[in-house]
C-alpha cells in the first residue's frame, strides 16, 4: 500500500505464492497490475506494509538495508528492460561489476566474465561499450552480468520489452538455458503472453491480486 495525496492505493492484496528452486516463474499482467511491485518486494527493493517474504529461509522484509544489500549481492541477480549498463564501461567491465563488489581479484573476475560473455555469444564484443552495441547485444551483456556470479535467483523485469520478436526468442532461450544449466530460479515479469510460454509456472496478476496460477 502507498499514498497518492490523501488517497490510499493498495498495489498488492492478499498475495500468497511459493516458488520452488530451479523453477521458471512468470508474473503476467497488464501495466499497473502490481506485477513489478511484487518482484520489487521479493527482491527487497520495496517493503510490504503487511506480510512475509521468505527467501532461502530468511525474512527479507525484516532485513536492514545493509543486510539486504549483502543478501542481494550473494543470492540475487537482476535483468532489466532498459539494460542498465554503465555507458563508460566496456562489456567486460559491466559484467565484472558484481564480482568486483564481492572482492574478487581482477584476473579471476575478468576470466569469469570472458567465459560468460562467450556463452552469450559476445566473445568479439568484450571491449565494446554499450553505445557500440545493438539492443539485443546490450541485453546479452545484461544477462551475462546477472548470471556471472551464479546467484540462486534471477529476477528479470520485462527483459525483452525493448527487443524485436527474433531477438526476444533468442534472449529468452539463452536465459532459460543458463538458468537450467545452473539450477537457478528465474522469475520473469512481463505483459507479453508469448513470454509466459517459456515458464514452468505462470502467475496471472490483476489489480494487485493473483487471479490464477498455471503450472506446466
Amino acid at each position: 500500500m502507498y499514498r497518492i495525496g490523501d488517497e490510499k492505493v493498495v498495489a498488492l492484496n492478499d498475495v500468497s505464492l511459493e516458488i520452488k528452486k530451479g523453477e521458471v516463474c512468470c508474473f503476467l499482467g497488464t501495466s499497473g497490475s502490481g506485477k513489478s511491485t511484487l518482484l520489487n518486494m521479493m527482491a527487497g527493493l520495496e517493503k510490504p506494509t503487511k506480510g512475509i517474504i521468505k527467501i532461502k529461509g530468511k525474512n527479507v522484509e525484516k532485513m536492514s538495508e545493509k543486510n539486504l544489500a549483502k543478501f542481494r549481492q550473494k543470492f540475487i541477480g537482476f535483468i532489466f528492460q532498459s539494460y542498465n549498463l554503465l555507458p563508460a564501461l566496456t562489456a567486460l567491465e559491466n559484467v565484472s561489476l558484481p564480482l568486483t563488489f564481492r572482492g574478487m581479484k581482477k584476473k579471476e573476475r575478468e576470466e569469469l566474465s570472458r567465459e560468460v560473455l562467450d556463452a552469450v555469444g559476445l566473445k568479439k564484443y568484450i571491449t565494446h561499450k554499450p553505445t557500440q552495441m545493438s539492443g539485443g547485444q546490450q541485453q546479452r551483456v545484461g544477462i551475462a552480468r546477472a548470471f556471472v556470479s551464479k546467484p540462486p535467483i534471477i529476477f528479470a523485469d520485462e527483459p525483452t520489452g525493448n527487443l524485436d520478436s527474433k531477438t526476444t526468442h533468442e534472449v529468452m532461450n539463452l536465459m532459460l538455458q543458463i538458468a537450467k544449466d545452473n539450477d537457478q530460479t528465474l522469475i520473469i515479469v512481463t505483459h507479453d503472453r508469448s513470454i509466459a510460454e517459456y515458464a514452468d509456472k505462470v502467475v496471472y496478476i490483476l489489480d494487485g491480486n493473483i487471479e490464477k496460477v498455471e503450472e506446466k
